[in-house]
């Protein structure tokens, strides 16, 4: 590991740089562009000895600014939550996310937008020579079993699922490597430096399922326009994969989520979780839903409430399940 700072004199190796990067994240503050600001600070702990008086500063100063950020990246669903009366909100809850999943097919043209205005982030993870290689690989295999078809499509899925999180993470400045494929596992991104508080984790979590199910919703919307039953098989694993993700254990996505929910949303996202078990019919809801009973009523939770995580958790189960019995449905 390169040294950070001189053993004997203790002077910072980097210490021109640090400065330069402490200049620009003065000027993107005062700008209003938050997500600079935090990304520069992030760059700056990176080359800080761990422990030192500089480091726990701008560790601070980041951890606020995350703070900042957080509630911006909920979107207007989340922001209207918030600002809404308890009462409201209770009333409301039965049929929000509902409405969720209305608003991710309505707009599907415009997180279409989105994702090719990401072109460039997802062509550069395409262009790291150990993602490429491994995602060759993964194809073989998937090829092997189902077709080069079926594989691509799958490949596609898991890619866009991953770089998700990629994008959420370079969202709060935080590093991280390209996807990496495991055949007959699916992909992962390293972190290379960890969210600071659950309510960043729980954003960057439900970034690849999110990217995940407008990838199924493209492949369902292919499938039915071209009549082409394998994208809409293609759409069903999809949605299929992006729901385990959902489950609120481990470091599994859904898990990152549910760290963030209040006790009181974890027993009205388990409520939701069982209707939809009983909709879907399909044993991974109700694994889902048992998962986030147990969760709801054991473990700690915090005290305070994140309606943004509450209503992206919520949205994206609604969709997904829609999204899989409709694919599902268009099969042969």
């Amino acid at each position: 590991m390169a040294l950070l700072a001189c053993p004997s004199c203790q002077a910072l190796v980097h210490a021109d740089l640090l400065k330069s990067l402490a200049a620009q994240a003065a000027q993107a503050e005062r700008d209003g562009n938050l997500e600079q600001t935090l990304m520069l600070w992030n760059r700056m702990l990176t080359l800080l000895p761990p422990g030192s008086a500089q480091h726990s500063r701008i560790s601070q100063m980041a951890a606020d600014m995350s703070a900042r950020v957080a509630p911006a990246a909920s979107g207007p669903l989340a922001a209207k939550t918030a600002a809404a009366r308890p009462g409201a909100k209770k009333r409301a809850g039965a049929f929000a996310a509902l409405g969720a999943v209305g608003v991710l097919l309505l707009k599907f043209k415009w997180a279409l937008l989105v994702l090719l205005g990401k072109g460039k982030l997802i062509l550069l993870g395409l262009l790291q020579a150990k993602t490429f290689l491994s995602m060759a690989l993964a194809l073989g295999v998937y090829a092997m079993a189902w077709g080069w078809k079926f594989a691509a499509g799958l490949i596609v899925s898991l890619y866009l699922h991953e770089m998700g999180h990629v994008a959420w993470l370079r969202h709060y400045g935080l590093a991280a490597t390209a996807p990496m494929f495991i055949p007959g596992v699916g992909a992962f991104v390293r972190l290379r430096q960890p969210p600071r508080s659950p309510a960043e984790d729980a954003r960057i979590g439900m970034a690849g399922p999110m990217w995940g199910a407008l990838a199924a919703v493209g492949f369902l919307v292919m499938g039915r326009a071209m009549q082409w039953p394998a994208w809409n098989a293609i759409a069903a694993v999809g949605a299929w994969i992006n729901t385990f993700n959902l489950l609120p254990v481990w470091q599994l996505d859904g898990g990152r989520a549910w760290n963030a929910l209040a006790r009181g949303q974890r027993g009205w996202t388990a409520a939701l979780l069982w209707g939809l078990a009983l909709l879907a019919g399909d044993g991974l809801f109700f694994i889902l839903a048992i998962a986030g009973t147990l969760r709801a009523w054991s473990g700690k939770a915090p005290e305070k409430a994140d309606p943004g995580a509450f209503w992206m958790h919520a949205g994206l189960a609604v969709g997904l399940t829609v999204v899989m019995l409709a694919a599902r449905a268009a099969i042969p």
